[in-house]
């Protein structure tokens, strides 16, 4: 079949065969898939395989004819966009306002990175297609490693292109609470807090604990924390929705088999001034208690920590971070006016709108994924991602989880309608 080059998208290359205009073949071209194993796809969502070889590439000069340009990225648009904002930052009456020149400083940044990357690698590519035109056997080796990083800088670029949520750069508020099913619900919990913790170190992002529930013999019925760090929101966002375990039970004296969940979610610490949240007196109850757990004397002999309800939604934070009952109180009702702000932007969303009006119950049919231990896998439902490491995956090691949630969550891959039967 002969093949027009006619374009390249960020990941995507963009075919038309021959004396087949009306169809629209797209090659995706991923780092880790092999040139003489790529996929196309018809317009009409038909999938095959087909073969191209890599002299294939080379006469339709496919590094020389990427062209950034009208794709996904936009970099013409981006960097009018970078120029106007360097103009602004040139002038002296910005700086006498330091929140918005925080704010236009932020944008430039971003823009200039996806600039000045894209810029970089179309010069790359260029130059690795006029060295190919050259090179004996023994040169085509090492070009080919050289192209192989350039399919892994695209496949980073392609993954800018997955933060498609407002506010992705920003911190991830995150609660995780347990469903039904006391102390194996309540380990669960406890079990997904590790995991997020663990996570987030081993991928250099902060973790400020705010609020942890001891369970009544063992995990925890909830906790509340914060993930700081790069797109934090953005990666952690995927992560929200019910969670299942499946397992033989340590708690079970009769080895039995137990199916328990628990439930998280993320919300964007979104920039106080954009926050138009009021909260009335009337709407909350604040409720003081003993500090619970290992945090020292003063915090555990004090009525330091507080939860705040709010009574018109249900909604309920509790802070026992500090040992200043003022500054726990501070804190409940930001993350209060976050928690807030998050559900009115979710109900202003026509796609998201009926999912939210009712609260999702911690239950069968309602996971997101599952994590069966006793056969030694685990399934997202939403990606069809499936892996067979349980243990490295509770020990942090879900960055591929995460991307194919953002994926999902971008329209790029398919709902997995079949769920397990375990």
């Amino acid at each position: 079949m002969s093949i027009l080059l006619d374009t390249f998208e960020g990941n995507f290359v963009r075919f038309f065969p021959t004396g087949y205009k009306k169809l629209h073949f797209c090659i995706e071209f991923f780092a880790y898939k092999s040139l003489n194993e790529a996929l196309y796809s018809r317009a009409d969502g038909i999938r095959a395989t087909c073969t191209i070889t890599w002299e294939d590439f080379l006469c339709k000069n496919f590094w020389k004819n990427w062209l950034p340009y009208g794709s996904i990225f936009d970099v013409p648009g981006k960097a009018r966009r970078l120029r106007e904002l360097d103009f602004e930052l040139s002038q002296s009456e910005l700086w006498s306002n330091p929140e918005k020149a925080r704010k236009v400083n932020q944008e430039a940044s971003s823009l200039r990175r996806i600039v000045d990357t894209v810029e970089r690698l179309s010069s790359d590519a260029q130059g690795l297609s006029e060295l190919f035109e050259i090179a004996n056997d023994e040169e085509l080796l090492e070009l080919k490693q050289e192209q192989k990083s350039l399919e892994a800088a695209t496949e980073n670029m392609y993954r800018e292109t997955l933060f498609t949520m407002k506010h992705a750069d920003a911190p991830a508020i995150v609660q995780i609470k347990c469903g039904a099913g006391g102390t194996e619900s309540q380990d669960w919990a406890n079990m997904l807090f590790r995991m997020y913790v663990r996570w987030a170190e081993r991928s250099g992002f902060k973790v400020e604990i705010l609020d942890i529930q001891e369970g009544q013999q063992a995990g925890i019925s909830s906790a509340e924390f914060i993930v700081r760090g790069e797109r934090a929101y953005g990666m952690m966002s995927p992560e929200s929705g019910v969670h299942r375990l499946v397992r033989i039970s340590p708690f079970d004296s009769n080895n039995r088999r137990h199916t328990s969940f628990a439930s998280l979610e993320v919300v964007a610490e979104v920039p106080e001034e954009e926050l138009t949240i009021q909260i009335l007196d009337s709407e909350v109850r604040v409720d003081v208690y003993r500090s619970q757990g290992a945090g020292g004397q003063g915090v555990n002999t004090t009525d330091s920590a507080v939860r705040v309800t709010h009574l018109p939604t249900g909604i309920i934070v509790a802070i026992q971070v500090t040992r200043s009952q003022i500054k726990n109180r501070e804190m409940a009702f930001q993350i209060l006016k976050q928690r807030l702000y998050d559900r009115e932007m979710k109900l202003r969303a026509d796609e998201d709108a009926k999912h939210h009006q009712a609260q999702v119950k911690i239950e069968w049919g309602s996971q997101i994924r599952s994590y069966v231990l006793d056969k030694q896998y685990v399934k997202d439902h939403r990606s069809g991602v499936m892996r067979f490491d349980p243990d490295s995956i509770m020990d942090g090691d879900i960055e591929d989880l995460m991307w194919a949630g953002l994926e999902w969550m971008a329209g790029k891959r398919s709902a997995e309608e079949n769920r397990d039967e375990d």
